[in-house]
């Protein structure tokens, strides 16, 4: 692979665009090392997971461009923008990232306030008197 591939990744409101390359397994988010942007364990698991399901963490580096949502979101937009950048770097990770469920799009949102109500689904307080 002589050309780096992009993708792009959503999850709630968050956006992620990923640039993959050959390399040492670098991977930085938004100019910070993802350790440092991500810095709870489980959200860093998340964005090496499409790497650990085809034994390939140090074999290519990683630029992301996330933005919007929150933290969780972010990763978890990361995480489908990396499978899908390593389904067009080489056709054959395809069978085991599809397997672990890393190409499919999480398409649950935010439900929205309808009238009459405090939220999506909470009720106003209830008053006898």
């Amino acid at each position: 692979m002589e050309k780096q591939k992009n993708t792009i990744g959503r999850r709630k409101e968050a956006v992620a665009r990923v640039y993959i390359n050959k390399g040492t397994g670098n991977i930085t988010v938004n100019d910070k090392d993802y350790k440092n942007y991500f810095s709870l364990i489980y959200l860093q698991n998340q964005v090496e997971l499409p790497f650990k399901t085809i034994d390939a963490l140090d074999k290519f580096d990683v630029k992301i461009n996330a933005q919007g949502g929150g933290i969780k979101g972010q990763a978890e937009a990361i995480k489908l923008g990396i499978a899908r950048a390593l389904c067009e770097v080489n056709i054959e990770f395809r069978p085991a990232l599809k397997a672990a469920g890393l190409l499919k799009r999480d398409p649950r949102g935010v439900e929205r306030k309808k009238p009459g109500k405090a939220k999506a689904r909470r009720s106003f307080q209830f008053s006898k008197r």
